[in-house]
């Protein structure tokens, strides 16, 4: 068992840290501060190659494997985690076009998607739909060659400022539950799509979110990903990388906090002495570390299970989700406290690097769903196997 990366994924570390330096850590304060959403920036990550890193070759993606892309995502949220986030998410809906699209959608809408030059936002949450998504009311009703779409969704990011949306609507009755759910592909300036207001928030503020309504949408048939009945394992597919994407931009901040803690504590004297001389701070360093480390193994461990198709690849994707983003957090408001009062200042990035990462212990699944879910593998017969 090899922990070291190999040659192509330490180019890909190398180039997306070099992205991260030069085009995010220098504006990421500005733009939380502006609540300015980068779209230019995005589509220069694009360009390297980032925007569509684990989607097929025929559609022009890079085909990474999901241990490559999380190394990526790593070193871009370090640079700015909101940034990344949106990253992420793009990725995880261009792949859900790129592998269940109709041939024809997938040239009308992959080739922009792939360069950043458009953006696609990720459509499931309503808002009486949230980690019970299998009961979401938007509908999409068949009629001849086209479907009418019409309902809402809620907390969609990028939602007003991208081009390409994936919906999932209900094609089914309500008591069909996730098999009446549909996936569909909706063009952002479509008739009868509007958008709410940018949501205030406590984090990602350079990343709009904003609800969608739906009034007669109508969209051509062959919009729809897979057949009819598909979209919720089409999103439950898509959300099972997406775990892994939040939690490694959730690490990948956290190593910015680490980093700038570590740093602080040479720099700030009390006492006489700095702070790397006092015990106390150098156990909450090494604790800091530590479970950091563990955190990122964990996601790494995670990816391979998925990129291996393991039979528990669902397990180990919210066993990975919901330490690492818990671990996260807890490693940047460590990180604010040794920066004392100064760390509460906007001037220093560790109040940023807080309120960014509290949201990740929601999103792709709150980490109560997480549990649940590792609990209800746990407790079938048998199934303490896959901790062995």
């Amino acid at each position: 068992m090899d922990f070291n990366l190999d040659e192509d994924q330490l180019a890909y570390q190398e180039a997306a840290r070099a992205f991260a330096a030069g085009e995010l850590a220098p504006h990421a304060a500005r733009w939380d501060e502006e609540k300015f959403f980068p779209v230019d920036v995005i589509a220069k990550a694009g360009e390297m190659g980032f925007c569509a890193m684990y989607s097929p070759e025929d559609i022009g993606g890079m085909a990474m494997k999901r241990a490559d892309a999380a190394i990526v995502l790593e070193e871009l949220a370090y640079g700015c985690t909101a940034t990344a986030a949106f990253i992420s998410i793009h990725n995880m809906a261009l792949a859900m076009i790129a592998n269940w699209g109709s041939e024809q959608a997938k040239a009308e809408f992959c080739p922009k998607l792939v360069t950043g030059e458009h953006l696609v936002s990720y459509c499931l949450t309503e808002p009486n739909a949230g980690s019970d998504a299998a009961s979401l009311r938007t509908s999409a009703q068949r009629d001849g060659d086209s479907y009418i779409i019409n309902g809402g969704k809620m907390f969609i990011s990028g939602a007003g400022h991208t081009q390409v949306l994936v919906v999932m609507a209900r094609t089914g009755s309500q008591e069909d539950g996730a098999r009446g759910i549909s996936a569909f592909i909706v063009p952002a300036a479509a008739v009868g799509v509007s958008y709410g207001k940018n949501e205030p928030k406590m984090g990602w503020k350079s990343q709009p979110t904003a609800a969608i309504s739906f009034d007669n949408v109508k969209i051509p048939a062959h919009y729809r990903l897979g057949e009819e009945g598909e979209g919720f394992k089409f999103a439950m597919k898509g959300l099972e990388g997406g775990r892994i994407n939040i939690a490694t931009t959730a690490v990948g901040t956290a190593q910015a906090a680490l980093d700038a803690a570590q740093r602080y504590m040479h720099e700030r004297s009390q006492f006489g002495k700095t702070l790397a001389n006092f015990q106390a701070l150098q156990f909450k360093l090494a604790d800091m570390a530590t479970e950091l480390v563990a955190a990122r193994q964990m996601v790494r461990l995670a990816a391979f299970k998925l990129d291996n198709d393991d039979a528990d690849k669902t397990t180990y994707c919210a066993m990975a989700k919901q330490f690492a983003t818990d671990i996260s957090f807890k490693v940047c408001n460590e990180a604010m406290q040794i920066h004392g009062g100064y760390g509460y200042l906007s001037e220093y990035p560790l109040e940023r690097h807080v309120r960014d990462t509290r949201v990740h212990q929601i999103l792709e699944g709150t980490n109560e769903v997480m549990r649940l879910l590792v609990s209800r593998r746990i407790l079938q017969d048998g199934a303490t196997e896959i901790i062995r």
